[in-house]
């Protein structure tokens, strides 16, 4: 029981974020449209593309969006223009991601904050885990994501189907190193509550003593978990 535990925690250590597929380059390349000049950013042809009134929420094979392209290619500009020519920022792709979960994932901080301020749900469960963006971020340790979606007011305390919260999710699937460590604090200091256990009943207290995490004990203990 404690291998197969222990192969699940390796197996989704890279499964959030590799559960994200974005354009290969057979896709972009065969792109045409408002896909297309979203995938190389360009602002002038996505312009005249949405003013002829070409279809700005078209999908490609994977429900990707020409908005969902130019998040996943940090085509900035063209993210932007998008939003303001009325693309949605919401829009799930097949896999049910929507545009801040896929900015969280690749550490785009640039690209997250154009989502949120174009009217991305920072409190949308996404993904086949039921998850959050702050719990995609907080499993890989991307602390300046984490305090942006925490600044977002994003649910703190979301328990996805994995049975982890974020604070759990930097834990277990962290490395206690600085990022992840950083990450955790950030939670604490925002207030999630740092007693929700795991599906087993296991603490983030105790997950964080199992693997020796030092600085994060003293970090919950300081916050007053048990």
């Amino acid at each position: 029981m404690h291998f197969l535990a222990a192969l699940l925690v390796a197996l989704l250590a890279v499964l959030p974020a590799s559960a994200q597929v974005a354009p290969t380059e057979t896709e972009l390349r065969a792109y045409h449209g408002l896909h297309a000049a979203a995938a190389r950013g360009d602002v002038a042809d996505i312009e005249a593309r949405i003013a002829s009134a070409e279809n700005k929420e078209a999908l490609d094979a994977r429900h990707r969006t020409p908005l969902h392209v130019a998040v996943y290619q940090k085509q900035h500009d063209a993210a932007r223009a998008l939003i303001r020519l009325g693309a949605d920022p919401n829009k799930l792709d097949i896999d049910r991601y929507d545009i801040i979960t896929i900015a969280a994932v690749a550490n785009d901080v640039p690209m997250l904050r154009i989502a949120i301020e174009g009217g991305g749900n920072p409190k949308a469960v996404t993904s086949r885990y039921d998850g959050t963006a702050l719990i995609a971020a907080a499993h890989l340790g991307h602390a300046e994501v984490v305090r942006t979606l925490i600044a977002a007011k994003a649910p703190l305390d979301h328990v996805n189907n994995l049975q982890w919260t974020a604070l759990i999710e930097s834990i277990v699937l962290g490395d206690g190193g600085k990022n992840h460590t950083e990450t955790l604090r950030a939670l604490v200091d925002a207030g999630a509550d740092v007693n929700i256990p795991d599906g087993s009943g296991s603490t983030p207290l105790k997950l964080a003593r199992n693997r020796l995490y030092r600085e994060m004990v003293a970090i919950l203990e300081k916050a007053g978990a048990k």
